[in-house]
C-alpha cells in the first residue's frame, strides 16, 4: 500500500479542521472588508496574523478585524473611559462589518463600556442578530477593550 501524498494530507486536514475550500476566499473577504473599513476612515491597513488584521486609523486607534464564522471589530484603549472619537470611529467600522448605522452600533457600545465600568465585569448588548461588547479594567495596561460583530447562527 502507498502512503498518501502530501496535497491529499493536507486537504484532509483542511476538510477535518472545517475550512474546505473556503480558506483563501474568506481571507480575500477578510482583506477586502478591512480595506474598506481603512478606506472609509481614511485609515491603513496593517499586519495580518492568523484570522485577525490590524486597521490604524487617524487619531491614533488601532482597530482588530478578526474574522472566523463571523467578522468582528474591535479596539481597545489605555484610557477607562476613552474619548467621544474612539467610539466614533469603533461605530462606523462596526457599520461596516455588521451593517447597522453607525448611531444606533455607538449607542450600544455606550450603553456596553457604562454597564463594564458601574458593574466591573463584561458587558454584553444584543441586538437583531449583532453585539457589542466592553471590558474595563482600571488597572491593567489595556483599560478598555470594546467589540462588535454579528453573532453567529447556531
Amino acid at each position: 500500500m502507498r502512503p498518501p501524498s502530501v496535497p491529499l494530507l493536507l486537504s484532509a486536514f483542511w476538510l477535518v479542521v472545517g475550512l474546505g475550500g473556503s480558506g483563501p476566499a474568506r481571507a480575500d473577504d477578510c482583506d477586502g472588508l478591512a480595506g474598506r473599513i481603512a478606506g472609509a476612515m481614511g485609515g491603513k491597513v496593517g499586519r495580518r496574523t492568523g484570522p485577525s488584521i490590524d486597521i490604524r486609523v487617524p487619531g491614533g486607534l488601532k482597530l482588530d478585524l478578526t474574522c472566523r464564522a463571523e467578522p468582528i471589530v474591535q479596539a481597545a484603549s489605555a484610557e477607562p473611559t476613552p474619548s467621544a472619537a474612539y467610539f466614533a470611529d469603533l461605530a462606523l467600522a462596526a457599520e461596516i462589518v455588521i451593517g447597522e448605522s453607525a448611531g444606533a452600533v455607538q449607542a450600544s457600545i455606550a450603553t456596553a463600556h457604562a454597564t463594564a465600568l458601574k458593574e466591573r465585569r463584561k458587558s454584553f448588548i444584543q441586538q437583531n442578530g449583532w453585539s457589542a461588547s466592553c471590558y474595563t479594567d482600571t488597572s491593567g495596561s489595556i483599560r478598555t477593550l470594546c467589540s462588535v460583530g454579528r453573532i453567529p447562527p447556531g
